[in-house]
């Protein structure tokens, strides 16, 4: 998908990836088995998975700092996944897939409203024709060794996005205290995001980089360290979306650095992949270790 955003345009192929979505979830509402249940629901997962990088890169290229357009990212999937609860306990489950429909409409609204810098694109984009994307961005060695960074790291923050909730009842919170946590845990970023003008363009990218990877060492030697339910529940609170939201923003800054603009959306969806594939290698390897030592083993591991 990040090919087909730089070769056509951002806003036909996101317009375009919202309906599919659409159409899929239609799909997958009406499906009565297994084998279709999984195939529409990986179809709206991937095309969502597909659309997220750029709606980054959207945030970043608009003429407004990228973090008070990102907040509302934040409030958003709070508010979401509270709507979503309220309607299955309140209403049914099957209408939460037509709420996501409606919604989705909207954001489609909303993409015809913008104008992203990229489809004013420049002459020198014609070369484009010729030169292969993914050729160009497998050659820049830096873009690779980043690529294995991102992807060991998002392997590890995102194993702790799976089991943090079951580490919080194993220590002895209640389910819905648990998901409680998690749920403010995603506001707890919002000053993270809005204040992000303060320091990112201020502090050199490879400082940057070590403040989310020193937050998460943290993070998981307290868990590691067993030190009490409180210490867990305040390092969740504090880093547990703090540190991938940081992520997000200084990769952001370090692949349009890096990489040649007309291949930035590819580039970005690359590191997407990456993240997707150190995720599972990774939360395999950490879920084979909680059944073997627990959840402590799993964290110094």
């Amino acid at each position: 998908m990040g090919i087909l955003n730089d070769k056509i345009g951002i806003k036909k192929v996101t317009i375009y990836s919202f309906l599919l979505i659409n159409i899929a979830a239609i799909f997958f509402m009406q499906a009565n088995n297994l084998l279709l249940l999984t195939v529409w629901y990986s179809a709206v997962l991937m095309l969502v998975n597909g659309v997220n990088p750029v709606m980054d890169v959207l945030a970043a290229r608009s003429p407004y700092t990228y973090g008070k357009i990102r907040i509302w990212g934040t409030f958003g999937y709070a508010m979401g996944s509270q709507l979503a609860g309220l309607i299955y306990k309140f209403i049914s489950p099957q209408a939460i897939f037509i709420v996501f429909i409606g919604m989705m409409c909207v954001s489609i609204l909303g993409v015809f409203g913008i104008d992203p810098k990229q489809n004013q694109r420049p002459k020198k984009a014609t070369q484009m024709k010729n030169d292969s994307s993914i050729g160009k961005i497998f050659k820049n060695k830096i873009y690779l060794f980043y690529l294995l960074i991102v992807a060991l790291y998002s392997g590890v923050g995102n194993t702790g996005h799976t089991y943090i909730p079951s580490m919080l009842e194993h220590s002895g919170l209640s389910v819905n205290m648990a998901t409680t946590v998690v749920a403010i845990s995603v506001i707890c970023e919002s000053p993270l995001i809005f204040f992000s003008y303060l320091f990112m363009d201020k502090v050199p990218i490879k400082k940057l980089l070590y403040i989310p990877l020193g937050i998460l060492l943290l993070q998981y030697v307290i868990y590691g360290l067993d030190l009490g339910l409180t210490s867990k529940i305040l390092l969740t609170l504090m880093s547990k979306h703090a540190t991938g939201m940081l992520l997000i923003m200084v990769t952001l800054k370090i692949v349009a650095n890096i990489v040649d603009e007309n291949y930035l959306v590819t580039a970005i969806a690359l590191v997407q992949t990456a993240r997707n594939l150190g995720t599972i290698l990774i939360q395999n390897i950490a879920g084979d270790i909680i059944d073997k030592s627990g959840y402590e083993m799993m964290s110094f591991s």
